[in-house]
């Protein structure tokens, strides 16, 4: 059983994260531990209601740091409501992106100075922290077009590709500060050899 475990995925859209969230939970829940999925920007009603806003293809005009602070914002509000509290129960939350996402999104992304990402984002997380974060690495060439061959592209995903590189160079050097949490994972491969690998990993941590 695992005690209050914190799990983050990320990476650009289309990396496989949903299909590779699924097959954790199902791997989690059968070591006997109880699960909560969930994601950013969304997990609750407000934190649900800012993600239209932010995603929507027609709100166009909001600027980078407006960007960020909503993100931070429903991301303060998820906190609160399910995060700390799933984790104060000892259960294991597992999250479709975090507070990586912004560092990699609107900072290296859009440009907005590292250091605001992180002061607002310290208040944001409350303290809160990943055990293991799991950054899934494709090229985000290969994983926008395969995600809008599937679902179509929110406001996000309708950037030119130079923002998507980025977003993922700001992800591989997150990786590389911060390599005891964030595991980065080749999403080239096979459903079942990526899902192996981030298993071997939550061996040694439950």
């Amino acid at each position: 059983m695992c005690k209050g475990l914190f799990i983050t995925v990320e990476g650009t859209d289309g990396s496989g994260k949903t299909t590779q969230i699924k097959l954790m939970e199902e791997f989690l829940k059968a070591a006997g531990n109880d699960v909560v999925l969930s994601r950013e920007p969304g997990g609750t009603e407000i934190s649900e209601t800012i993600r239209n806003l932010i995603l929507d293809p027609g709100n166009k005009d909001i600027s980078p740091l407006t960007e960020m602070l909503l993100y931070a914002a429903a991301r303060a509000q998820h906190v609160f409501q399910v995060i700390r509290p799933s984790l104060e129960s000892g259960k294991c939350v597992i999250c479709d992106r975090f507070v990586d996402s912004s560092y990699a999104y609107q900072g290296c992304g859009r440009g907005v100075d590292l250091k605001t990402v992180a002061d607002v984002n310290r208040a944001a997380v409350d303290g809160v922290v990943p055990d293991i974060t799991f950054f899934l690495n494709i090229d985000p060439r290969l994983a926008i077009e395969r995600r809008i061959k599937s679902t179509g592209a929110d406001r996000i995903e309708q950037e030119k590709m130079d923002f998507h590189m980025r977003v993922y160079e700001g992800y591989r050097k997150m990786a590389l500060l911060y390599p005891d949490r964030i595991k980065s994972i080749d999403a080239s491969k096979s459903i079942e050899e990526i899902s192996l690998q981030i298993k071997t990993y939550l061996k040694e941590i439950l």
